[in-house]
């Protein structure tokens, strides 16, 4: 084995996960995600104590799968209702009253909302779970202390290091000029 060309590990640098910038009011840190994409930086989120849709819509996300997938399953219900009843009423049990047909449907209307109403709720509930990764008990933003205050009064910038337009220096350099209050290295 060549061992010539071979650098010890303690000398190669190791990539960070990303730099994180802290800011103190969400006007700034919406103001900053803007610039960030502007910039031509892409993989970029937002933390903070509360959602905030203009730093969403900010860093390029136009994600719309949650509502789809909620869609879906009102439609599943709304189907899945007016099936169970159309079985029960005419292969099941068809009692003919008052002369009524079979498959009178306006009396399928209040089970077929509320299955409507259920399956919808229960997939919105599963597909924000799916969606945000979750459960999800460790990111390599947890290791950077002052994260600690993004669930009670600071708003967060992150640039990943897998981002093509990420150098660490320049992009250091960068959020620095967003005017943050800090500016941290998320470690691995």
């Amino acid at each position: 084995m060549d061992t010539a060309h071979t650098l010890p590990a303690h000398t190669i640098p190791a990539l960070p996960f990303g730099l994180m910038a802290e800011f103190e009011d969400p006007n700034a840190l919406v103001a900053a995600a803007k610039q960030t994409y502007e910039a031509g930086y892409r993989n970029i989120d937002t933390f903070s104590p509360y959602p905030i849709e203009a730093a969403w819509e900010a860093i390029g996300q136009h994600d719309r799968r949650l509502s789809k997938i909620v869609l879906g399953g009102g439609l599943t219900g709304l189907l899945t209702g007016l099936a169970l009843q159309e079985w029960v009423h005419q292969v099941a049990y068809p009692i003919n009253i008052a002369g009524k047909p079979l498959n009178s449907w306006p009396q399928f209307v209040p089970v077929i909302f509320e299955l409507t109403i259920l399956f919808a709720a229960i997939s919105a509930v599963l597909g924000m779970i799916v969606l945000n990764g979750l459960p999800q008990p460790y990111h390599p933003v947890f290791n950077v202390p002052r994260f600690a205050h993004a669930s009670r009064d600071r708003f967060f910038l992150l640039v990943e290091s897998t981002d093509p337009k990420f150098n660490r220096t320049t992009t250091l350099d960068f959020l620095k000029g967003l005017n943050p209050s800090e500016v941290n290295e998320v470690e691995p």
